[in-house]
Formats: structure tokens, C-alpha cells, sequence
């Protein structure tokens, strides 16, 4: 069962985000994508930059070089260090006849949860895996259950976390 997006309160102070957003199934992850952006912008976020991929299976390299990025060992070919505070990561994937979807799905997952551990920084995934598109619309349409409204807030709650977490031992209590 569908639970309602509560609305939090979040200040996103000087936290900077990224969204890898697909283009294939537009019209749920744009939609998605809308709601995301629209959160962010609520709480304040200092910085939104949104790259967009053919589709779910191109996400998990350019999460793994915005992470990458992230890190103070690594800078672009400019010499400038790029650091996000979380990394959302937006994609719809309509289950077919064949096992295909699950495949996509499954090695998204899997990528996604290794490059956060990996880099430390806070991978967010809403690469939704789902039966049809009356579920698409129910989880990306609206904005009672919008995947990208929720996807945001735990951006925000992460990169919170993060940041209380790098202010020592005692500073998450």
C-alpha cells in the first residue's frame, strides 16, 4: 500500500545535490524529476545539478563519477573539486514478457549501493522496477506519492546526517 509523502522540514544550508536522471519512460521520471527539484529548491539547496541518461542501466557510471568527484582525492580536469552532499538517482523500469527488466533493475541496485559505500557519499535510489504503467503513474504522478518528493527528502536527511556525522564522534547525539 501506497503511504502519502509528509512533507519534512529541511534546510539544505549550503548542500549541494545532483540528480542522474534517465530519459527513457519520460514522463514518469520527468515527473519525478519535477517534484525532486521542487524539494530541493523548498529547503534551500545551495546548488541542483541534473544530468540526464538514455536510461537506468547509464545511471550508475555517472553516480559513480559525480562520487567520485565528491571526494577530496579527485578533482576535474579543471582543477576544481566538485563535492555533492547526496546523489539522487531517478529511473523508471516497466517490467516486460521477458526477464530483461529485472536484469536492469537488479544490476542498477547493486551498483548504486557499492558506489556509496564505496565514495561515502549518499546515493539515493528511485529506480523504480515496476509491474505496469498504472503503478508508474501512482508512484510518479501525483503528488500524494511522488518517488522523486521522497527521494529528495532523503537527500536532505542524509546529507544532514553526513555532515553531523563529520563533526565528530559526539555530534550525532
Amino acid at each position: 500500500m501506497l503511504k502519502p509523502v509528509k512533507s519534512k522540514t529541511f534546510r539544505a544550508g549550503a548542500a549541494r545535490f545532483a540528480i542522474v536522471a534517465s530519459r527513457y519512460n519520460a514522463t514518469y521520471v520527468d515527473a519525478m524529476l519535477r517534484a525532486a527539484r521542487s524539494e530541493l529548491k523548498r529547503a534551500g539547496a545551495s546548488e541542483i545539478k541534473v544530468v540526464r541518461v538514455p536510461g537506468a542501466f547509464e545511471i550508475p557510471v555517472v553516480a559513480s563519477f559525480l562520487a567520485r568527484a565528491s571526494s577530496p582525492r579527485f578533482h576535474l580536469r579543471q582543477g576544481e573539486a566538485v563535492s555533492f552532499s547526496a546523489i539522487i538517482c531517478l529511473g523508471v523500469v516497466l517490467r516486460g514478457q521477458t526477464v530483461h527488466a529485472a536484469h536492469i533493475a537488479e544490476a542498477v541496485s547493486r551498483a548504486l549501493m557499492e558506489i556509496q559505500l564505496r565514495d561515502g557519499v549518499p546515493v539515493i535510489h528511485e529506480v523504480l522496477l515496476l509491474e505496469n504503467e498504472e503503478q508508474a503513474r501512482a508512484r510518479c504522478l501525483g503528488r500524494k506519492h511522488n518517488r522523486g518528493a521522497e527521494a529528495a527528502q532523503t537527500a536532505l536527511a542524509m546529507a544532514e546526517l553526513m555532515e553531523r556525522l563529520g563533526g565528530g564522534p559526539d555530534a550525532c547525539f
